[in-house]
């Protein structure tokens, strides 16, 4: 059964609604996969759970969804190296939560303009440049919807797997605090230097230089 979607009477009505929870094996163990809908957007999300992760200090992630990186193991990005650690962290602790959060693609510009991006980015402009040169945001997400996730799940506060001191900041800001911010870097190769470096350099992640 999904957890429950109902608020005390009083309180701020959820961002989103349970839809489902099933068993899903995976190569790092079996989760309970939880489907969410975003009530305002009708966008999807999962929350894949181990153990009984609820109440303070949750070992956590919010995973923003990159179709190219998880999916098609491009190089240009760590994101699909950064899924599959955080799916290991939480299996070595048997417990955790790792939000996948879908409508995010390339920093929430979408698949389309992140293919445009790439083309900016092979002839010379850096992440940032390119989303600006189309007249895009550096960075379009928004957690709000992923807080609430996390108190339909019993979750009150969480160790943070991230690189992204912005995440902790939003997350806070949402009203789930962040005890620890965990840092979650993957190694870096000559496919996905220059971005992560931009990250470092440009938008105040926590890596270190190449």
């Amino acid at each position: 059964m999904p957890p429950d979607s109902a608020v005390a009477p009083g309180t701020r009505a959820l961002r989103v609604e349970a839809v489902g929870s099933a068993r899903l094996p995976t190569a790092h163990g079996e989760f309970v996969a939880h489907a969410f809908r975003d009530r305002s957007s009708g966008i999807e999300h999962l929350a894949l759970t181990m153990g009984s992760p609820s109440g303070d200090g949750v070992l956590a992630r919010m995973h923003s969804e990159c179709l190219t990186g998880d999916v098609l193991g491009s190089r240009r990005c760590d994101c699909g190296e950064q899924l599959d650690l955080a799916l290991q962290r939480i299996a070595e602790q048997g417990c955790g939560v790792l939000l996948y959060l879908r409508g995010q693609e390339g920093r929430g510009i979408g698949i389309g303009h992140k293919i445009q991006a790439y083309a900016l980015q092979d002839s010379g402009l850096d992440t940032v440049a390119a989303n600006v040169a189309l007249g895009l945001p550096v960075d379009a997400r928004r957690y709000d919807f992923a807080a609430d996730i996390l108190r339909l799940l019993g979750v009150r506060s969480v160790r943070l797997m991230s690189n992204n001191p912005d995440k902790k900041v939003a997350l806070e800001a949402a009203g789930i605090p962040v005890t620890e911010l965990l840092l979650h870097a993957v190694p870096q190769h000559a496919d996905n230097r220059a971005y992560l470096q931009t990250k470092r350099t440009r938008m105040g992640h926590l890596l270190d230089p190449a």
